[in-house]
């Protein structure tokens, strides 16, 4: 039986292989209508946006050129730079002690850092302006000596913290309670293995911090940083509740004069988009400088980018 069935096969024919070769294959390109369809309305709505703020007269263009560079409104955007600056430097500074606190195993500590940062996210930042602005209602008098005991020095409070001053006390203190978490979220994630490592390998903290935890705990902290810092630019505005004159306040200072509200509207909305424009930049600078080791290739730089669209 075995030998019958061994001669029936070898007398089929051998199976003829139908399949094209690979120069006879035809390649299709992938088609995506929805691409191009959605393409072509973005297009279309960009272009009418661009048209309506061509054509219509209500964006009165000459009196935003007018108004885009004039003295007043240099003064008050050197204003708003300041205080975003300030602001910055005073509340990361803070953020770099509250991270420390948080993370501490000093329960006083820790639980300290937490209600701060508990209590100033929670509160709106115009209220807080509101109240250091009024901090001479509440303490008429302020006095250094012996805690409970009989004070050295005493001096009012009416005139001690001016507008500008509480603005910078409330926007350093609010910022400070998010930039606590942004760098605490920075030191936690780096793998503690490696501080582990540099400890038995006998490299003093200091250089584990400088060499090992900041480059890393970096790339972690600058985006939300810088994102943060852009959040603070903005936030500057709030502090025409003071009669600060900075560049919101100036502006409605200037269309509470002619009645022009849209053109001197746009005036301040081109400067914070040209201010966060810079930031942006700036970001991206200093992460590519803290990429270095944690990626193969750098990102090109925008220079970069166009000498190699240049030479193609």
């Amino acid at each position: 039986m075995s030998l019958l069935s061994s001669r029936r096969a070898s007398a089929d024919p051998p199976p003829v292989d139908d399949a094209p070769r690979g120069d006879e294959l035809t390649v299709v390109a992938a088609r995506h209508p929805w691409r191009w369809i959605s393409t072509a309305i973005v297009l279309v709505l960009l272009a009418q946006l661009i048209h309506g703020l061509a054509t219509n007269p209500g964006w009165d263009w000459a009196t935003f050129g007018g108004y885009f560079l004039e003295k007043s409104i240099m003064h008050a955007l050197l204003v708003t730079l300041e205080l975003t600056v300030a602001g910055a430097v005073l509340g990361f500074l803070g953020g770099i002690v509250l991270a420390a606190m948080r993370l501490s195993s000093n329960p006083v500590l820790h639980t300290a850092s937490w209600l701060y940062t508990w209590v100033f996210r929670s509160v709106p930042l115009i209220v807080q302006l509101l109240f250091w602005a009024n901090l001479g209602y509440l303490y008429q008098t302020l006095q250094v000596g012996v805690p409970f005991g009989p004070g050295f020095f005493r001096f009012e409070t009416l005139h001690l913290v001016s507008s500008l001053g509480a603005a910078l006390l409330g926007l350093a203190l609010h910022e400070a309670a998010y930039a606590g978490e942004i760098v605490r979220a920075g030191i936690i994630s780096v793998d503690q293995g490696q501080l582990e490592a540099a400890a038995a390998l006998g490299i003093p903290r200091g250089r584990q911090f400088r060499r090992i935890l900041l480059p890393q705990a970096m790339r972690a902290i600058l985006p939300s940083a810088a994102n943060e810092l852009v959040n603070l630019l903005k936030s500057t505005s709030v502090v025409y509740v003071l009669a600060i004159g900075e560049i919101f306040y100036q502006v409605q200072v200037v269309y509470g004069r002619n009645g022009r509200v849209v053109p001197l509207l746009m005036v301040a909305t081109v400067w914070y988009v040209i201010l966060t424009a810079v930031l942006s930049i700036f970001q991206f600078y200093v992460e590519r400088h803290y990429a270095r080791g944690a990626v193969r290739n750098l990102p090109p730089t925008p220079l970069q980018r166009l000498r190699a669209a240049v030479a193609r």
